[in-house]
């Protein structure tokens, strides 16, 4: 079984884009196993992992991805109450959200922020902290210290970004992953 479990929540495929992304980085099956959508995943499935990299947009006005967002699907809204009594204790987790800074600038990427509570709740070290420096925004649930808990991608105003952003957050990520870029 692979050592890292990548896991998304999506409703226009953005963030299942990414999560494939990264799996594309690291192709050894016996490292990352292949990116699934939480509305697949199982809490077993989740908790079988040491190593869990999660990702998510921000849907409206700071909301997680779910049926009362009007996703097509369940996803993380619906999911995380399967995770409920879930112990994250000894799991490391990197984290990375969606959203739109221009559209939503009083909550830019607040879900990212809303997972990253969900799991250290639970005992997870999170890794991974990206510095807010290159945003224009209001306000952010996922700002923590003066750094967003995760990586932040905007693809509405920064799609240029995207590949200099996710490679840096990669090498940020790897020694706590045990990961060899």
């Amino acid at each position: 079984m692979a050592r890292i479990g990548i896991f998304f929540g999506s409703n226009t495929g953005n963030t299942r884009k990414i999560a494939k992304t990264i799996k594309r980085r690291f192709p050894d099956d016996a490292l990352f196993a292949d990116p699934l959508n939480v509305n697949k995943a199982t809490p077993e499935l989740v908790a079988s992992y040491d190593y869990l990299i999660l990702g998510t947009p921000t849907l409206g006005e700071g909301a997680l991805p779910g049926l009362e967002a009007d996703c097509q699907n369940e996803s993380w809204a619906e999911f995380l109450p399967r995770l409920a009594d879930a112990d994250f204790s000894g799991k490391t987790v990197a984290l990375y959200g969606l959203g739109d800074q221009e559209k939503y600038p009083d909550n830019f990427v607040d879900a990212l922020g809303e997972l990253y509570d969900f799991v250290t709740a639970r005992g997870a070290k999170v890794v991974g902290a990206w510095p807010t420096d290159g945003y224009d925004f209001i306000a952010s649930k996922a700002e923590r210290d003066g750094s967003f808990v995760g990586l932040v991608l905007d693809l509405d105003n920064q799609k240029m970004l995207l590949e200099d952003r996710l490679e840096t957050w990669l090498r940020l990520i790897a020694a706590d992953f045990d990961l060899r870029l």
